[in-house]
Order: structure tokens, then sequence, then C-alpha cells
């Protein structure tokens, strides 16, 4: 039923492509990230993330004009809500919320052959911005495992963002500029409900602005929150800002600054010094390796499939006694 090809995952039985990083005829896109969402001739998703996808793919063809005209038609959105099925053939179709970023999915397929949950990226905790996350059970289980390591226990996301709170207060109190660099689609958004609930004054990228705007449009409660203007900037902000723009904006050269990262690598030992910021906050968007076995208890399977993430959680899972293995490329896959 399901196949590996050139890094993609391929559901023959309803002619589906998922989050295949190549362009195709129809492909199931679980989020917007760029490791996830490409633009395809016809994009199965939900309809928070169908917005999404549809402002960045905008936004990457503006950054890349060419000379000559696209030979691919425009992207053709099925959007499906959470927890409302359709038929392909034989087989029924779910959507429902991986609690990754706003509109992450995770896909449930059901034919005679048994249930398949494939997860995408996902998160056990309640998030402060994306829909709440759910657990289906299944026969096979192909789910991430990026923090398949027993070493990536996080904190309560409570403590998390007081830590952040405190640490942004103290920063300006001292008359430095706190900085924190987050992905433009779901941790920005995160650090900007956090911050603002502390009352503090942000102001952040424009792309950031722009997707936050989205989430604002989706229903999300957000703060207030100021596009960076570097002519008028007064320094006495909180900035949020991409990780791709590591050169600091150009109206806090110069100024007392302080950086911090906001992932859930933070929590390895020296890892705000190898990021080359002065603090490091594990704010995730993944599940730690706790809720990764929780993920599985809930889920049932018979078998666990695991791709993105450590090979050798696939050795911790045996032990426990799950039936296990890691996705190979060109893997041909059977439900049973």
């Amino acid at each position: 039923m399901f196949s590996l090809v050139e890094k993609s995952l391929y559901a023959a039985d309803v002619d589906l492509w998922i989050d295949s990083m190549r362009p195709r005829a129809r492909c199931y896109v679980s989020h917007g990230h760029a490791a996830h969402a490409r633009a395809h001739d016809v994009v199965v998703t939900s309809g928070n993330n169908a917005k999404i996808c549809r402002l960045r793919f905008g936004q990457r063809r503006e950054r890349t004009p060419s000379l000559l005209p696209d030979p691919r038609p425009e992207t053709v959105f099925e959007t499906h809500e959470f927890n409302q099925p359709w038929q392909i053939g034989e087989h029924r179709l779910t959507l429902f919320s991986a609690g990754h970023v706003l509109g992450s999915s995770q896909l449930l397929i059901e034919g005679e052959r048994g249930r398949f949950v494939y997860t995408g990226d996902f998160k056990l905790e309640l998030s402060y911005t994306a829909e709440p996350p759910e657990v289906k059970t299944c026969d096979v289980l192909l789910m991430e495992c990026t923090y398949g390591r027993p070493q990536y226990v996080f904190p309560p996301r409570a403590e998390v963002a007081a830590r952040m709170v405190e640490w942004a207060r103290a920063t300006l109190e001292d008359g430095a500029i706190p900085i924190f660099y987050a992905y433009s689609l779901g941790k920005a958004q995160e650090a900007l409900a956090i911050l603002g609930s502390a009352d503090l004054p942000l102001t952040a990228h424009g792309a950031i602005c722009s997707m936050s705007d989205l989430y604002r449009d989706a229903g999300v409660p957000l703060p207030p929150y100021e596009p960076y203007d570097a002519e008028n900037f007064d320094g006495a902000r909180v900035v949020i800002w991409p990780p791709s723009g590591r050169a600091l904006p150009k109206a806090v050269r110069g100024r007392p600054v302080r950086t911090a990262s906001l992932t859930g690598w933070t929590v390895a030992s020296g890892a705000p010094f190898r990021q080359g910021t002065d603090a490091g906050f594990p704010l995730s968007d993944h599940a730690d390796f706790p809720s990764l076995l929780r993920y599985i208890e809930l889920a049932q399977p018979r078998k666990v499939l695991l791709n993105h993430g450590w090979r050798d959680f696939v050795a911790r899972l045996r032990a426990l006694g799950v039936d296990a293995e890691y996705l190979e490329e060109n893997s041909q896959l059977a439900l049973f």
C-alpha cells in the first residue's frame, strides 16, 4: 500500500503523496514549514494550513522571480476540516490536529487492511497558538522522532514561558535589547503570546508580522505587536526575529543587545553557546522523548514506523516490546 520513494511517502491505494519535497500531481501537506510544504498541482490539507501555504508559496515566488514563465499550474487546495472524513475509493481518510503549529494535521487512512496514521510533526503539550493535539488508535503508526533520545525532556511549557518573561524583563531593565530568534511560523507566535501576556512591548520582523496577522484572522488571540521599523525603533522593546536573519537588525547595531534561541535543542548542555546566543529556552513545537512514548501508548499500534529523527529510537522501542523499524528509502510497506 505504501512506499518510500525519493524520500517521500506514497500511498498507492489512494494515489496520494505525503509531505513530498518534489512537486507532485496530488500531495497531502501536513503543515506549512518548509521541510514539509511544497507547491503541488493539488495540495490536500486543512483549511488553516491552506491559508498559511498560500502566504508562504506567494512569498517564495516574490523572492525568486524567474525570467521564464512557470510551467506548473497554480496550486489547487483541497481542504478538509479536522475529523470530517472523506472517501477515496474504498478508503476513508481523516485529518486531525497535530498540535504542532496552526493548521498542522495528522492523517488517518482506513481500509480493509486496517488503520494507518501518519503524524507528521506533532506535540502533545498544549500550545498557546495551535489547535489542541489529538491521538487516534491505529494498526500502523508512522511517526516522527526528532527528540527520540532520553535526554530530551522538556520542562512544562508554563515554566519555560515564565523564564522567557523574566529574562526579557531583566534585559530591558539593564538597558539592553532582548532579541528572541524564532521561526516565523509557529514559534514566533508562541513567543508573541507568551511575552505579550506579560505586557512587554513587542516588535517583530515583517515576515513574522504577516504570519501573525494570518493567525489573528484565523481567530488566534495575539497581543499587540509592531512591525520592525529601523527608522523609528526606540530600543525599549522585545524583538522577535527569524533565525535565518542572524545579522542583527540595523537599528540595534552598536547598542547593548542580548539574544536568545527558542528550540528544544537547548536542553542539551552548551546549546546556547553552540547556537551563538546568550541564552536558550526549550520552547519546542515537537514532542519530547516521554511524549513520543506516551503517543505510542495512547495509539496502541501493532507496528511503529519512524522517520525524521534518531535511528536508535528503534532499539529503545524494541527494548520496550514495541514492533518498530526506521523507514528506509525504497521500502515497500503493507499494512498486514
